[in-house]
């Protein structure tokens, strides 16, 4: 694929993340939505169904269910086999307290179907502290029943200063399991935005996971992850913000961002109840702005070609500004703990 093709954006999406509910029975501290209750105005059925059909014939090859917890939606299984009857790969997040031995047989009659348990420590003290009491049983209860059947399993964990010592064991256990493990990136939207001092990451602690990282290549971690990992890790997947170019994401209500951290007013990029997704994906001016995008701040760097300049969706949050560059980079990871140093010598 060349470089000119992907900056003007593809026909259609390869994959897309749809929230397709803010209802969720759990209140995770790091979650990106502050999901709890239902939004007000979420999709229909048929109007789900409807951007189902618009999305097989744009030939979108995948999508990535969250929410909320997407079995908080009566419908969500409906919507599930719409997708697999058009032949559209599926991959649900869920925190796995509404998984039991019947809906997991229901979902395995598909082989189209993947799913990601949240898991946020390799114990129930780490992982319950954020994800609430007793929910570190159910969701090894529930990992353990999508093992025994066909279903690709994988556990998603959120790197945050909490965990980050445990990562290592989190893989051991997952392969334990018989599962894989994909972390992913803590970032400041949702309810993660009011506990984002509290749970992010230090410098120290992103610098030693990218060293971890490096000797794990059975770990998945998602695009943004390029800014924080080591050379080693770019031929293992995209080494750019794929947002508007190749994935984009449907909000509870029908409106469509860039990616799921960006689920703001600012960044929408058009209402499935004013316009077709093929309408909003060709057309959007908010599309058309990250397909431009540029990190002209970054290019002198020597990483620059392993992330291009990081997540635009972090540096919106930290520094209000998509053009500034990933504030947690590898470099500024490496020079905040030099200014660091310097001022404890100075001290």
């Amino acid at each position: 694929m060349s470089n000119k093709y992907v900056e003007q954006g593809l026909r259609a999406p390869v994959n897309l993340t749809w929230e397709v509910s803010l209802a969720c029975n759990l209140r995770c501290s790091h979650c990106l939505s502050s999901s709890g209750e239902p939004a007000a105005g979420e999709l229909t059925t048929s109007e789900a169904l409807d951007l189902v059909e618009q999305l097989h014939q744009a030939r979108v090859f995948q999508v990535n269910f969250g929410g909320g917890e997407p079995f908080m939606r009566p419908d969500f299984e409906e919507i599930l086999a719409a997708c697999h009857s058009r032949g559209i790969m599926t991959c649900i997040s869920t925190n796995g307290t509404m998984l039991d031995a019947e809906r997991v047989a229901r979902l395995a009659k598909s082989r189209l179907v993947a799913i990601q348990v949240s898991l946020d420590g390799a114990n129930s003290e780490t992982c319950d502290a954020v994800r609430g009491k007793g929910v570190f049983t159910a969701a090894i209860e529930a990992v353990k029943l999508l093992a025994a059947s066909s279903i690709p399993t994988s556990i998603n964990t959120v790197l945050t200063t909490h965990n980050a010592s445990e990562i290592p064991a989190m893989h051991e256990l997952a392969q334990s399991l018989g599962v894989s493990l994909r972390v992913s990136r803590f970032r400041p939207s949702g309810r993660g935005a009011d506990n984002w001092e509290q749970l992010r990451p230090t410098p120290a602690q992103l610098l030693a996971f990218s060293d971890w990282l490096a000797k794990s290549g059975d770990v998945r971690t998602g695009d943004s992850f390029f800014s924080l990992t080591s050379q080693e890790r770019q031929g293992l997947g995209l080494n750019l913000c794929g947002a508007a170019k190749l994935t984009c994401c449907v909000g509870p209500t029908g409106n469509m961002y860039p990616c799921a951290f960006l689920q703001t007013e600012r960044f929408k990029a058009g209402s499935l109840r004013d316009n077709t997704f093929q309408e909003i994906w060709d057309s959007s001016e908010i599309y058309e702005s990250f397909r431009s995008l540029r990190i002209h701040s970054c290019e002198s760097c020597n990483r620059f070609d392993q992330c291009h300049g990081g997540c635009p969706a972090v540096a919106w949050h930290l520094k209000n500004d998509i053009n500034g560059g990933d504030p947690e980079c590898l470099e500024r990871c490496v020079t905040s703990i030099a200014d660091s140093n310097k001022t404890a010598k100075a001290a």
